[in-house]
């Protein structure tokens, strides 16, 4: 059994419009919806869980479960951080399950192919990321802004979801992370802080996370390439 927990409970402050932003439109259908649905007719994922905002539960159940027509998706709450969120939503996946991938909401443009290869590759490597080769030059800057190091471009990858890992794997790391308060900027960071190796894996330019309205313009070119 393959499970996805997919994170929908940030604020989305960046976007500026008022509304969380997993449940803003493109093309009249709301991003979250998107997301979910890549996962719902996907035969390769036997168990959903979307994390949202508590006080959203009404909006979500109507609004996506409801008018989607979405049957035996489970809601876990948001917590304090990104990574209470995710512990929350690995807690109502089916103890079955072997695969546990995770996957931001605002990023709905996944394929039926990353989903597959992540979860191919996790069950050989235990845990895996998809990201892309990063195509500008990154410079570290301090406090300053002054420029202090310029890595070489050919070993960096821009981070994207799903992050996919054996369930087991995951779950430790977690409970190891809060017994030790530890915090990381993504659960890759938590696995690796347990002694495994991640492996990454090429994954889209188009699989982008929806963050500012210019995301918007972008992701409805990108649905409209797609019909």
């Amino acid at each position: 059994m393959n499970g996805v927990v997919i994170v929908a409970a940030g604020s989305g402050s960046r976007m500026k419009m008022g509304i969380n932003k997993q449940f803003i439109k493109l093309n009249n259908k709301e991003i979250i919806a998107y997301t979910i649905e890549k996962f719902y007719k996907n035969d390769d994922i036997q168990d959903i869980v979307v994390v949202i905002k508590k006080e959203e539960e009404e909006f979500f159940k109507k609004e996506i479960i409801e008018k989607y027509n979405l049957h035996n998706i489970k809601i876990a709450f948001g917590g304090k951080e990104r990574q209470d969120s995710v512990y929350n939503g690995l807690k109502s996946l089916n103890k079955d399950c072997e695969i546990v991938l995770i996957h931001d909401g605002a990023r709905p443009f996944v394929t039926k192919e990353i989903i597959r290869k992540s979860i191919d590759e996790a069950k050989e490597n235990n845990a895996v990321v998809v990201g892309v080769p990063v195509k500008d030059t990154i410079k570290v800057v301090n406090e300053n802004k002054d420029i202090i190091d310029t890595p070489n471009r050919s070993t960096l990858w821009a981070v994207h979801t799903p992050q996919t890992f054996k369930y087991d794997i995951l779950l430790k790391s977690y409970e190891d992370a809060f017994k030790n308060n530890f915090y990381g900027t993504d659960d890759a960071m938590l696995v690796e802080e347990i002694g495994y190796k991640v492996k990454m894996i090429e994954g889209s330019y188009n699989n982008i996370k929806i963050t500012t309205q210019e995301d918007l313009s972008i992701g409805s070119q990108i649905l409209k390439d797609q019909i």
